[in-house]
């Protein structure tokens, strides 16, 4: 019997690839369509990022909403985090903060960025210390990304959460039963109460008053989070307290799972080395774990490769180059059957096509690592204070 498919912020697993026209039934929210994506270019200037133009980002709550207000003039601003369970983010893990940068640059607008080191701890058993020094560590590979310090703040749990974020977290606390959550989250009897409050944490960011060295007292801007699709149980609970407390619900962009290297049954994760490639690999590592555990959709033999070519909906190789091969026509090249460079058609074996994945991935990582060598202690302080930022909507 198949596995039922379980997307939670915990877990994500299924006995193959996830349907995400079920997700998206599932949660309720809407497919991000084309003439979305056509309004933002046309309101930035901006050509559609990568991810946009090959359906990563593939689903939203209200973004619309936030496109029209943006038409007006009126502002709004992003929020997106990280969870810090591990010393080095690996692909999956940058996906959101990649593009989240381009949307700070399309925009122009500020942005928030959560470090929750204190639902690690209460999830991964760590100590505080240890959640505290990954969120460091995290915070390096984040601000390696390029964002904006004049538009960006972030901050951890553990030494942010007080005055208006706190107060939010309360009030957001009391709106929401324990039979809501539990219904939401799957939380039961074994589930310790900090597992059951931590959502109204991740939910405060969502209005502005959490961050009043920004925003002051001012109520009614908009939030667009983008994050992948199984963080959208916190903020379906988010959105259904917010008018209650005078807020904007927040508005979403959410993203497919950036696969394991063994298959689509699952998302890379940080807990098996060996199904993820970190941004802190070597090009020999890299290249390694491709040729040894990326899942091939290419024929057993070199014969039936060049007779039946690749089956392109499982093979993770292909599916990388979709995510982070930015030339449009090149993909085509590989992916199509009537030209003379592809992989699809039998014309391009295994291995020529882990190598192109390899060196792709090496020249991203590379420069990533190397924009990772010049953060500092002192950019880290920089970038986590909070501070006014007077020209966060500057144009």
């Amino acid at each position: 019997m198949a596995q039922e498919q379980v997307v939670t912020p915990w877990e994500v697993s299924g006995s193959g690839a996830i349907d995400y026209d079920k997700l998206i039934s599932q949660f309720g929210c809407e497919k991000l369509e084309q003439r979305l994506i056509d309004r933002v270019v046309k309101l930035t200037g901006k050509r559609a990022h990568t991810f946009l133009r090959r359906g990563v980002f593939f689903a939203h709550r209200d973004f619309e909403k936030v496109l029209d207000s943006y038409e007006k003039g009126e502002k709004f601003y992003l929020y997106t985090g990280r969870g810090p369970s591990s010393e080095a983010l690996h692909l999956g893990h940058l996906i959101p903060f990649m593009f989240t940068k381009y949307l700070q640059d399309a925009f122009k607008v500020p942005l928030v960025i959560q470090l929750t080191d204190d639902e690690k701890c209460m999830w991964k058993n760590l100590s505080v210390e240890e959640t505290k020094r990954l969120a460091r560590e995290n915070a390096k590979d984040i601000i390696a990304c390029g964002f904006d310090i004049s538009r960006t703040f972030i901050f951890s749990d553990f030494q942010y959460v007080g005055r208006g974020f706190y107060e939010n977290m309360i009030t957001i606390a009391k709106s929401v039963t324990f039979n809501q959550v539990k219904g939401i989250f799957g939380f039961d009897g074994e589930s310790h109460i900090g597992k059951i409050f931590f959502p109204a944490v991740q939910a405060a960011p969502s209005f502005p008053t959490s961050f009043p060295h920004l925003f002051g007292t001012k109520s009614k801007i908009k939030c667009l989070i983008p994050c992948a699709i199984d963080q959208d149980p916190y903020f379906r609970m988010t959105r259904d307290v917010a008018p209650r407390l005078g807020y904007q619900k927040p508005a979403l962009i959410e993203s497919r799972f950036f696969p394991a290297l063994q298959g689509e049954s699952g998302k890379m994760s940080a807990s098996d080395t060996n199904s993820a490639i970190y941004v802190k690999d070597t090009q020999k590592e890299i290249k390694k774990k491709i040729a040894n555990y990326a899942l091939s959709g290419g024929g057993d033999t070199k014969e039936l490769q060049r007779k039946n070519g690749a089956n392109l909906k499982v093979d993770i190789p292909f599916k990388y180059l979709t995510f982070f091969l930015d030339d449009d026509e090149e993909l085509e090249r590989i992916r199509d059957a009537s030209n003379l460079f592809e992989y699809g058609s039998g014309r391009m074996l295994t291995g020529e096509i882990k190598n192109i994945l390899s060196d792709v991935l090496w020249k991203m990582v590379e420069q990533h690592q190397q924009a990772r060598l010049a953060v500092t202690e002192e950019m880290v302080d920089a970038f986590m204070a909070p501070r006014e930022m007077p020209f966060m909507f500057e144009k």
